[in-house]
């Protein structure tokens, strides 16, 4: 299994034209990075293979702007809305309330829409957008026949809890002005829409594309990183990390505990740990001559594709990324708000694809024991990477994807272009 693939290459650009099909990509991106890291990798692996193409991502992330994207790809930022600890939302940085954010944020995406005209529209988990500001849009681009697809990941959360949200939430019934829904995973995995009401109204629409193939990013000026990466080393990320203190904490204890195990780690905090946590953590670091950290990487894959194993709390990207550069894996999986990642991490577990190691504290179990922990990190290095687990197709997504969108894609010209001509002639 190739690990060296580079994903956005410096290939001249191709020709400019008004003419040539364009794709929008909603992410409505409340918390973390999985939403807009997983549509950078579809924006890109789509300008790769149609390069006469233009894509927009729609999306609320504050850190869109630190990744890279391939020639043909921009993006709009609308505000940001986060999850607060109640689990309410609330606006992430404007002194707004948030009905007044989610009308603005609906008139933007609405404004896109109708300015950019797109061909193909690719809706990333959420059928009706954060609380249905994506209604007014879809409207319109059915109106205007544009492909509208649904993407989806692996897992979404527990059968009943997702039927629940989407029925409160009126995804249900939006099921029926999406074209396609494509599951980013293997049927064989997971299947995230059974237990749903009135399967035959959707089950046509539904194709099983494989897992998301990361590459490792193209080439930029050097980055100073940390020196314990120069030889075998663990890599410790959180994703965000805003709810990823327990996992870090629970490592850091171990190497606290047992100064014998073997391989040094690398803990990467992410853009979202809270300043107080990040210095907490820094600090008992610094006293671990095994142990050094990082801020936030938005080029992870180099990190990921240089680490001898990972452990990780089991995000859609993260696991995409431990499969596409095979690397042993323990993943510690939060509980809470959804069990979307104790699900993908149980069920990977049963492949052999990684490791699972439950936090005690987030079952309520009682406190988290370093021993057990330092346990784990002895026998990670000489865990099997998951190729040998032998899953076919296990990462075919992003190809998968582009067959599916060819039709649309591929010619020169718009399809509807064409057919406006067409119709004009006769």
């Amino acid at each position: 299994m190739p690990h060296n693939v580079i994903d956005l290459v410096g290939a001249e650009r191709s020709a400019r034209s008004p003419h040539a099909p364009r794709v929008l990509i909603y992410s409505h991106d409340t918390f973390g990075l999985g939403h807009i890291r997983r549509c950078r990798a579809i924006a890109n692996s789509l300008v790769a293979t149609f390069p006469h193409i233009s894509v927009i991502i729609v999306s609320g992330s504050s850190v869109i702007s630190s990744f890279q994207f391939g020639d043909g790809v921009d993006y709009v930022r609308i505000p940001g809305v986060e999850k607060q600890s109640d689990g309410r939302y609330g606006p992430h940085h404007l002194n707004l309330d948030l009905n007044d954010t989610i009308r603005l944020r609906t008139d933007i995406i609405k404004q896109v829409v109708l300015s950019f005209d797109p061909d193909v529209v690719i809706v990333d988990k959420e059928p009706v957008g954060l609380r249905g500001e994506l209604l007014p849009a879809l409207e319109i681009l059915r109106r205007r026949g544009a492909r509208i697809v649904l993407g989806l990941r692996d897992v979404l959360d527990e059968p009943a809890k997702l039927h629940e949200e989407w029925r409160q939430s009126g995804a249900l019934d939006a099921l029926s002005v999406y074209d396609d829904i494509l599951v980013y995973g293997l049927e064989s995995v997971y299947q995230p829409l059974a237990g749903l009401p009135n399967p035959q109204s959707f089950t046509e629409k539904v194709r099983y594309t494989g897992y998301l193939k990361r590459a490792v990013p193209s080439p930029m000026p050097p980055s100073r990183h940390p020196r314990i990466t120069k030889g075998p080393f663990i890599l410790v990320t959180p994703g965000g990390g805003g709810d990823g203190a327990g996992v870090i904490d629970w490592v850091i204890s171990a190497y606290e505990a047992d100064p014998t195990i073997e391989l040094p780690a690398l803990i990467v905090f992410g853009p979202f740990m809270s300043r107080e946590r990040r210095k907490d953590f820094a600090e008992r670091i610094s006293r671990l001559p095994k142990l050094e950290s990082l801020g936030f990487e938005p080029r992870l894959e180099l990190l990921m594709n240089r680490a001898h194993c990972v452990v990780a709390m089991g995000g859609y990207n993260t696991f995409c990324e431990i499969l596409s550069f095979d690397k042993p894996a323990l993943i510690v999986p939060r509980v809470k708000p959804r069990l979307e990642q104790a699900i993908r991490a149980e069920r990977a577990d049963e492949l052999r694809l990684i490791d699972v190691l439950h936090d005690p504290v987030q079952n309520g179990e009682g406190a988290r024991d370093p021993l057990v922990m330092a346990a784990a990190l002895h026998r990670l290095p000489k865990r099997l990477p998951p190729s040998q687990a032998f899953l076919p197709s296990l990462l075919d997504g992003l190809p998968a994807i582009n067959r599916a969108l060819a039709e649309d894609l591929s010619m020169p010209i718009r399809g509807r272009a064409l057919a406006q001509n067409a119709a004009a002639v006769s």
